[in-house]
């Protein structure tokens, strides 16, 4: 029996820039369009539960000041006035710009997985 070797085949057209690096074809603040006029779900999912964290850390920030400020007996660096009202802040931040949010971002990012 005989046997037929074929050469391994090359690539017509050589690569100028190694693979996986980027082309350079990307327009200067495509990145940012594209985020501002997707309708991919995970994206929008994923920008939901990023600005979900970032209301997160912000109450956190409240939650130290406040703890802060009952450290020790008496005021430190805050009137009663401005404790109430960063008590306030804390607790609608918390609830209304992470709690929620971060449930409908979820949502947005797995419902349509699961729904096909």
């Amino acid at each position: 029996m005989s046997e037929t070797l074929v050469p391994p085949t090359r690539p017509t057209r050589e690569l100028d820039h190694p693979p996986g690096e980027p082309t350079g074809d990307a327009r200067p603040g495509s990145f940012v369009w594209k985020m501002l006029t997707t309708t991919d779900h995970k994206l929008l999912g994923i920008m939901y539960i990023v600005t979900c964290f970032i209301f997160f850390f912000a109450g956190g920030l409240m939650a130290l000041l406040i703890r802060a400020e009952l450290f020790f007996p008496g005021m430190q660096f805050l009137s009663n006035e401005q404790f109430n009202q960063l008590f306030t802040m804390h607790g609608t931040v918390m609830l209304l710009l992470y709690g929620t949010p971060i449930v409908v971002g979820f949502a947005n990012y797995i419902i349509p997985l699961q729904i096909g």
